[in-house]
């Protein structure tokens, strides 16, 4: 007679792993105490972001009655802190001659791999490093203030939120319409490249003992510029995978290298991160531009049709009804 054999699992098979069809995500479960602890921290999570546009407002009003710049000039852009490369693109794409292989000139496609050669990923110089390097002084004078400081997501720990600082009516928003948008709307019209009409700002900063590295993520916007202002740092490359629809198994992966002054253009729905650094600091300027003539449609992050929310400050970059037909959307070329 066979003596009766025990099979085993690990005891992860019932705590690890554990597959939620509907969200499509893995979560771990060890008993009741863990769940709860875990759900006190997303209930946390979804209190703090209820609150973010009365305490942005907040330091917003006390920066501007109590911080004084370094350097004033830096927060009112000029055309002698574009790079010349940049201003030469921007007069192509507003010439009545312009096309996207014309465009293409002017700037520098990353090459893919795989089955996706093109990754719409382009390169170009945005800021000369002059300006790189001024304004990330005043950047740091500011962080030696005690004045209250928003930081621009639950995954940068370090950064500076530009619009609470006052970067955003006379440098980026500017930047964005004057100048970023003409060649949006020939590289990206099937995203609303032509139609943006508003933008989130911000500056994050990487050094050791701080943020070192970025999670594979995707953005909320429809167009992103990731600039690099320094200083000087080792490593930290961004890489680029797919399209967030694209499946995890199927994605391939390049890697882009920062260099000050330039920045990378590309799709806010493409997932990417970055790298560790592993020496010196790394500041770079972000602009999330958004289509609300897009996401009105369809929300970026949840890919169903917005549910309006009204929200202090200056929410996500949806309009109303209303609003989107005072903002004469029709002169957006969607394909």
């Amino acid at each position: 007679m066979t003596a009766l054999r025990h099979s085993y699992s690990c005891g992860c098979f019932y705590t690890d792993n554990i597959f939620i069809q509907e969200f499509h995500v893995h979560v771990r479960y060890t008993g009741e105490l863990q769940f709860r602890r875990d759900y006190e921290r997303i209930k946390m999570e979804v209190e703090r972001r209820r609150k973010l546009g009365e305490e942005s407002l907040h330091r917003r009003t006390e920066i501007s009655l109590h911080y004084k710049p370094l350097y004033p000039e830096v927060y009112l852009l000029q055309e002698s802190f574009l790079a010349a490369e940049f201003l030469a693109a921007v007069r192509y794409s507003k010439s009545p001659q312009a096309n996207i292989e014309g465009l293409l000139h002017h700037l520098h496609s990353i090459p893919g791999n795989g089955h996706i050669p093109d990754k719409r990923i382009y390169r170009l110089p945005v800021f000369i490093p002059e300006f790189c390097a001024k304004l990330v002084e005043e950047l740091e004078n500011f962080e030696r203030s005690d004045l209250p400081k928003g930081r621009p997501n639950t995954m940068n720990n370090y950064g500076i939120l530009l619009n609470e600082l006052g970067f955003v009516d006379e440098l980026t928003a500017p930047l964005c319409e004057k100048y970023i948008q003409p060649l949006t709307s020939l590289l990206y019209p099937d995203w609303g490249g032509g139609c943006l009409d508003s933008h989130r700002a911000f500056v994050v900063k990487y050094a050791l003992q701080e943020d070192l590295d970025l999670s594979c993520h995707y953005d909320n916007a429809e167009v992103t510029l990731n600039i690099s202002l320094g200083k000087e740092f080792i490593d930290g490359n961004l890489y680029f995978s797919d399209m967030k629809e694209v499946p995890v198994n199927e994605r391939t992966y390049v890697e882009v290298e920062h260099v000050t002054g330039q920045g990378i253009l590309h799709r806010g729905q493409h997932v990417h991160g970055a790298l560790p650094i592993t020496s010196g600091e790394r500041w770079n300027l972000i602009l999330w531009m958004r289509a609300s003539h897009v996401r009105n449609k369809c929300c970026p992050m949840c890919d169903r049709e917005p549910v309006l929310v009204k929200t202090l400050g200056d929410g996500d970059g949806f309009t109303s009804v209303g609003e989107e037909r005072e903002q004469m959307v029709d002169v957006c070329t969607l394909t």
